[in-house]
Parts: structure tokens; sequence; C-alpha cells
């Protein structure tokens, strides 16, 4: 069948549309659902507190946060960026509640309030919140197993532009716990008890001339651009400044709680932090899921100690090639002492600062061994081997490995939370960010996620008829 070429070369472009414009938005349109899914009145209240009773109107936070929520629930990444695109889009339009003729914010107007009235109020963590009880009061979260996970972002900051700092060792939250810990054991072996973890050391203060405590510190890279950040590096990937974000969700996808830190904090060392706030702003959590990075004899015990469950992985042993594993040294409990594969006793010899039990083989049993060249390359042929005060918490979580509840929870982690992730770097703007400093990052965090339940519970109602 023939076709004549169409010519629209004279296509006028003053027409006038005789429409509202809710006609002008598709019924299924996303922000339909999104202005469905929750009253956006309740941001009122929260921010009535950081406006004036007098003097001129200012723009309706609600449209400032309902920009923020275009912003990064479709993608955008650029508030400059985003007026343009709400001043040609309709939908966009709708959904702030401007009309065709009405101006559109300034994008330097979101800024200017987040300066002046939102960056040190709690608001972004109230409106995450505020979407999460909204989701647990309908059922559509179940806090009962929460699946958690680190992932690191990009930081606006150059990774040659850095300086060489000292900076002061920070102790752990559980210091003290692991303090008592390491006493009470070595009370019980006849050893003198600890002051600190840390053996303290003196200097003579030039100045004062008083003698004063040395403080422990470590020497890391820190960024000129944006001092917060941390300098992360992993296996083969690239040396970049970074934050790490320790994010928990429950078995449907539900972001609960997100913690920004530095890109050189370890995983386990920030969940450490949060653990007790998570567990006190959910308090029905029975499990928690964690990746190997996590299987750790702290993380093990305190996850334990609270009367909840650890699901974690198998972690592959630190030895070098071609030498014995740890576990071929079998433990006895009763006589607590180790038995090297050559049965052979090792015996307890102290516990140290860092919460370790020393056990240590003889040099007589170990020089004629057979066995000496993959077990130790001592001079004194000496084996020594370590075992955590908590040691018998890691194991605990290495048995429940083998629960047939473990083989189903655990396989969830890569639809939860690794799918978190994914979502939320692929469509949500996480892959970098262009903010510096730690609070203004745990807020865009906030939304970023809060973004993402919205969504999330919006397409929820949507399969079930609610909206």
């Amino acid at each position: 069948m023939k076709m004549a070429m169409t010519n629209r070369a004279n296509t006028k472009f003053d027409c006038i549309i005789m429409s509202t414009l809710d006609d002008l938005v598709p019924q299924n349109h996303l922000v339909r659902t999104l202005e469905d899914t929750i009253d956006w009145k309740f941001i009122y209240p929260l921010v009535k507190s950081l406006y004036s009773d007098v003097g001129r109107r200012s723009i309706d936070p609600v449209v400032l946060f309902k920009m923020i929520f275009i912003n990064y629930t479709f993608g955008i990444n650029s508030m400059r960026k985003t007026c343009e695109e709400i001043k040609v889009n309709m939908a966009y339009r709708w959904f702030l509640g401007i009309d065709i003729y009405e101006e559109v914010p300034n994008y330097s107007t979101w800024s200017k309030n987040y300066e002046r009235r939102y960056k040190d109020s709690q608001v972004f963590d109230q409106i995450f919140n505020h979407i999460i009880r909204h989701g647990i009061d309908n059922g559509f979260i179940d806090a009962t197993t929460v699946f958690g996970d680190g992932t690191h972002r990009k930081a606006s900051a150059n990774s040659r532009k850095a300086t060489d700092k000292e900076v002061e060792i920070v102790a752990k939250t559980y210091e003290k716990e692991l303090l008592d810990e390491i006493n009470e054991d070595r009370i019980e072996n006849g050893k003198k008890p600890f002051e600190s973890l840390t053996k303290k050391e003196y200097i003579n203060d030039e100045e004062t001339g008083e003698t004063v405590e040395l403080k422990k510190t470590k020497h890391i890279k820190e960024s000129t651009t944006d001092p917060e950040c941390g300098l992360f590096h992993k296996g083969e990937k690239q040396k970049c400044f970074a934050y790490t974000h320790m994010t928990m969700c429950d078995k449907y996808g539900y972001v609960l709680f997100n913690k920004v830190a530095p890109g050189n904090m370890h995983d386990s060392a920030i969940f450490s932090e949060i653990y007790e706030e998570l567990i006190h702003k959910y308090v029905n959590i029975k499990n928690v899921c964690l990746d190997a990075g996590f299987n750790t004899s702290p993380v093990c015990h305190q996850i334990l100690s609270s009367g909840r469950t650890p699901f974690l992985p198998y972690k592959r042993p630190m030895t070098k090639k071609e030498f014995f594993k740890k576990y071929e040294y079998v433990y006895d409990e009763n006589l607590d002492i180790y038995i090297c594969p050559n049965e052979k006793d090792l015996h307890y010899v102290t516990t140290n600062r860092e919460g370790y039990r020393v056990y240590k083989s003889s040099s007589k049993d170990c020089e004629g061994c057979p066995y000496l060249s993959k077990c130790t390359k001592s001079k004194k042929h000496e084996k020594v081997i370590t075992r955590h005060v908590w040691e018998a918490d890691k194991e605990e979580s290495n048995h429940i490995r083998h629960t047939d509840e473990w083989k189903t929870i655990y396989p969830q982690r890569k639809q939860t939370i690794e799918r978190v992730f994914a979502d939320a770097k692929e469509n949500h703007g996480m892959r970098f960010t262009r903010l510096r400093g730690l609070q203004k990052n745990q807020h865009e965090s906030l939304i970023i996620f809060s973004c993402h339940n919205l969504k999330k519970l919006g397409l929820s109602k949507q399969r079930i008829g609610l909206i």
C-alpha cells in the first residue's frame, strides 16, 4: 500500500487549549500516586515554629518540600534543572498546585530556606518518620526482620586535594562493656585488671611543665574541599573521598533507618554506633540480617545480648595460603585450651587490651613437629592463637547459619537491601553527592529514602485499590 508523505512545515504554535490542568495530567502518572498516598498537610505543623507570625507571606512550605520530592523521585538531582522542568511540565505543576500562569519558585529559594530555616531543624527526620509510621499503621511495613548494609557514595571532593592529618582515635561505643569483660577475665586468671583499653602514656608539657596524658592518634588523609568525608578504598576500586550510608530496611524493601558517616569508617563500626538507636525506634525487631563484613564478635554479642537473632553468612578465614585455618585448631571449653592438628595443647597466657585471650604452644612441642611449616613462622617455634572474650557469641551466630529459618531469611538480602541501594543509585541520584558536610548529606539521604518509601507505599496502595 502506497502512502503519501506528510509535510507539517506550516504547523501553528499559537493554538489555544481549552482544558483544565487536571485534564492534562494522565490518570496513571506517578505524581497522582504521590499526591494520593499521604496528606501533605502534615508538613505545616512540623515547620510552623520556623516561620514568623508577622511579615510578608512566604512561599508555601509544602510546595518547597514537594519540589525537593520531585527532584529526587524523578532523579533530576539539580534544583536549578528541577525548576526549569516544573515550568514546562504540567504534571509537576499539578502536583505543586501551581497553575499555568503562576511563576515557579526560583531555584535558589530552596537553598535559602534550607540555610535560614531547615538546616538545624528536625524536619527531615520528621518527614521520613511520618512516612514510615503511615506505612506501619496501614500494614505495609513489617519490622520483625531487618536487613542492613552499608554503601559508599562519592563525595564532592577531589582525591588529589588532601592533606595528611593526625587525629585522635575515637573510643568505640562498646568500650566500657568490653573493658569490664576483659578485667573480669583477667581477674579470674590471676591477672591485674586494666584501667583502660589503651595503654596510657605521659609526657611533660613544655609550656606548663605539668605531666599530661598522651592521646592515641592516627594519620588520615583529609580532603581540603570537604573535611567531613573520608578516603574510601576497597579491593580493586579506585581511591576516592566518599560518605558511607548505613541503611536498614524491612523484608518488603522499605527503608527504616539511615545513618551517614565518613567513607573511611568500617560498616561494622557504624552499625555498633546506631544499633541501640535502631532497636529503641523499632522495639518489635526480632531478627537482624547482615552481610559478612558484620560477622565480628562485638556485633554478634551486641545483637544476641539485646535478645535478637543475628543472621550472618559464612566468613572465609583470613589465614595465609598453605597454613592451617583457625578452625583446624580445636577449642576445648572445659580445659580452656586449643588442640593443634598434631594433638598438642596451646595454653592460656593472658587477655590483651583488644579483648583477645592469647593461647601459646610449647616451643618443645613445636620444634620437631612435622606440621611446623604449615603452622607458624615464629623463630621461637611457638604457635599463638587468639580468642575474643565474646567469641562464643560469634560461634552461636555461626550455628544459627545452619537453621531452616536462616536458609529462608538470609537469601532475601539480594531482593531487599541490595535492591534498595540499586534503586536509590539508579533512580534517585545516590551515586554521588554535590553537597558537602555530614549534616547536609544526612538530610539529603533522608529525603532520598523518603521518596523511595513514598513511591513504594503509593504503588502498593494502587495495586490493592486503596487509591
